[in-house]
């Protein structure tokens, strides 16, 4: 009889022990899980404090760019240009000319300065007149 106990309390201990296994398991995998949200939460926040980092480099790149002075392909600064006509004793300078139209632009017209895309410009010497077009469609012309 004996044995008959041993055997039982030995088939009870080994049951004991299985499920004790098993909750351990259990407990391991949620351990792990646990901690795998816990990295992988972590490595989200760090990548996306990593990407706003790039995203605000690149816009301050992207800044300094459009700051920069033209360069031709060759890498060189782009050459500073004048244009003046002179005739009959007048000097005229380009940059005063589309300075004008543009004044025409807002004030006159009543328009916004960033509204106008293109401007044209032809001098006519002979007429003691520049003619404009702004847009392709808004014409006029000023005296020189």
């Amino acid at each position: 009889m004996r044995k008959t106990t041993e055997s039982k309390t030995a088939k009870k201990s080994t049951a004991k022990a299985a499920e004790t296994a098993v909750e351990a398991k259990e407990v391991a995998k949620s351990s792990v899980a646990s901690a795998a949200t816990k990295v992988v939460g972590e490595t989200a926040k760090a990548a996306g404090k990593a990407v706003e980092a790039v995203a605000k480099k690149a816009e301050e790149i992207k800044k300094e760019v459009e700051k920069a002075p033209a360069k031709r392909a060759t890498g060189k600064k782009a050459v500073s240009e004048k244009v003046y006509v002179q005739y009959l004793g007048k000097e005229i300078d380009k940059d005063e000319l589309v300075k004008q139209v543009k004044e025409i632009w807002t004030a006159q017209l009543k328009q916004k300065a960033g509204d106008m895309k293109s401007l044209a410009l032809y001098v006519k010497p002979e007429e003691n007149k520049v003619y404009y077009v702004i847009n392709e469609d808004v014409t006029g012309s000023i005296d020189l």
